[in-house]
Formats: structure tokens, C-alpha cells, sequence
């Protein structure tokens, strides 16, 4: 429904449904912690973000460009050819019957968090600041560009 939808509103929610979904597959996988983060980071903060910015964009069917044929039967053939390598790669894969699966000696909430802040530091500040940068950034150059947009109105 995300891909065949028109309505791209209608296609997030439906993209929200499915992280939902994928995050059932990690709790019954007894991946809890990877599931809770699923649903924060992707559903409760990618998605709400896309949804609005679906929203102020205002996209409808008359800013929408028309695509032209060519293009279209080119999508066709790598749809085609991404569903024979995808049924290549799978003809020759066998299912993991009976896996015995041992559980850790600590829980896995712990074992994550302990590599995470011991190991891993560094990177992990690293890329919050570079998260934290981009969002600086992202804000001085709406308020520019609202700027332009006001002096625009007033002088034009």
C-alpha cells in the first residue's frame, strides 16, 4: 500500500503500519531492545518528520510533472530485473530448521549498552554532534530562506 497509494499521506501512514509490523518481527525474534528503538527513531521520529514535511510541501495532482512513457516502461524493466536477482539469491538458500538459540548471560539491554559507552564512545558523541550540527544548520537556513520569502512579499 506505501508504493501503490497516490496520496503520499496516505502512504506514510501506511509506511508507519509497516514499522510497526517490522518491529513485531523483532520481539518475536527476542530482539525487545532493537524493537523499542524501531519505533522511537524510525516511526515515532523519521516518519512524523516526513509526514510533515509531506504536509508543508502541499504536494496534489496539479504540481505533480507528468511522466513520460519511456520512463515508465524503464521502471517496469528494473522492477523486473531487481525481482530476478531478489528470486536468483533466494533458489539457492536453505531455512534454518530447529536453532537452538542460546540466551546471553546478561540481558541484551545491558550487553548493547555497555559496548555502546565503553568501545564505542568516541563515535557515538561524535555522531550526535554532527546530528546536533545538522539540525543547527537546517534551522539557520529555513529562517533565511522564511526571510527572503518575507522581504519577497513586502517589497514585491
Amino acid at each position: 500500500m506505501v508504493v501503490f497509494n497516490r496520496n503520499p499521506i496516505h502512504s506514510v501512514m501506511y509506511l508507519i503500519v509497516c514499522f510497526f509490523s517490522i518491529t513485531g518481527h523483532y520481539v518475536l525474534l527476542n530482539a525487545q531492545f532493537i524493537g523499542v528503538i524501531n519505533i522511537i527513531v524510525y516511526t515515532g521520529a523519521i516518519m512524523v518528520l516526513m509526514l510533515f514535511v509531506i504536509m508543508l510541501l502541499n504536494l496534489n495532482k496539479t504540481n505533480e510533472l507528468q511522466k513520460s512513457n519511456l520512463l515508465k516502461i524503464t521502471a517496469v524493466i528494473a522492477g523486473g530485473l531487481l525481482g530476478v536477482v531478489i528470486v536468483g539469491l533466494l533458489k539457492d538458500a536453505t531455512p534454518v530448521m530447529n536453532a537452538n538459540v542460546q540466551a546471553p548471560e546478561q540481558g541484551y539491554i545491558k550487553a548493547i549498552g555497555q559496548k555502546l559507552f565503553n568501545d564505542y564512545l568516541l563515535p557515538f558523541e561524535v555522531a550526535s554532534v554532527l546530528l546536533l550540527s545538522a539540525m543547527v544548520g537546517v534551522v539557520l537556513i529555513s529562517k533565511k530562506q522564511k526571510n527572503q520569502e518575507v522581504d519577497e512579499q513586502f517589497n514585491g
